[in-house]
């Protein structure tokens, strides 16, 4: 496929990054998921791609991945501040076990936080600011300089992603998910396989695992990521919600 369409991009931003995300579904949208990472690395966007990682309960296999294209790839981690030790001890371990060579940890606006969550409980109040402030705000800066970005979600994680395709517009961007299709058994299978190390809270019965006051065990009989916001009307922190849309940032 051919480059960007920088001109197309300028005059109509939105709709020519749709355009962009629907052909590149009809064209490899189909694509399993390390030629998926492939294509993007060294075709679609070289030099201009990032993944973006939470260091989670299956962030290991499309690291792992990504890591096997090219170890060099800008892997963006954003540290809350809210997270759990075990994260922030498995995101040096993965780093070191994988040999990641462009770890970029990126944190909230410390007057942001002073300003509108000085007692660190704006999560029980108002959790949507909170996951604005100290996630969506700082991958905005983040990606700044990329035209594309890889996620790691899956279809079978919840109701709100059952339709996730291989390439999606996001503002000015298009956001990679290889591993849309993948089922929690193939990614136990690939773990296995290439002998990467587990998230410690996994075998604690979390599944799905994001800051301290927002994540619970789930049960088996529930959807992966109904510990996060338990008892809530919110099933996202936001960076996959439309508040990564243009907005006269360059975001």
């Amino acid at each position: 496929m051919a480059p960007r369409d920088a001109i197309a991009l300028a005059i109509d931003p939105d709709n020519g990054v749709r355009a962009e995300a629907a052909a590149l579904n009809a064209r490899h949208g189909d694509l399993e998921a390390s030629a998926a990472v492939e294509l993007a690395v060294t075709e679609l966007f070289p030099g201009k791609v990032a993944l973006v990682s939470s260091f989670g309960a299956e962030s290991a296999v499309l690291l792992h991945l990504v890591a096997e294209i090219d170890r060099k790839v800008p892997v963006i981690f954003l540290d809350t501040g809210r997270l759990f030790a075990e994260t922030l001890e498995y995101r040096t371990k993965l780093v070191e076990t994988l040999g990641l060579g462009d770890v970029r940890t990126v944190t909230p606006d410390p007057q942001r936080l002073v300003g509108d969550d000085p007692h660190r409980a704006l999560w029980m109040t108002n959790p949507d600011l909170c996951c604005h402030i100290r996630k969506t705000e700082p991958l905005k800066r983040a990606v700044r300089g990329f035209d594309a970005w890889f996620t790691g979600r899956k279809r079978f994680q919840n109701a709100q992603r059952a339709r996730l395709s291989l390439f999606e517009a996001e503002g000015t961007r298009i956001k990679i998910n290889p591993l849309a299709s993948w089922t929690a058994s193939d990614l136990k299978t690939y773990a296995l396989r290439h002998q990467l190390p587990e998230h410690p809270l996994v075998a604690k019965g979390y599944p799905s695992i994001g800051c301290v006051p927002c994540t619970g065990r789930v049960s088996s009989y529930e959807d992966q990521r109904s510990g996060r916001w338990r008892g809530l009307d919110k099933t996202e922190c936001g960076i996959h919600a439309p508040l990564l849309e243009t907005d006269g940032s360059g975001i």
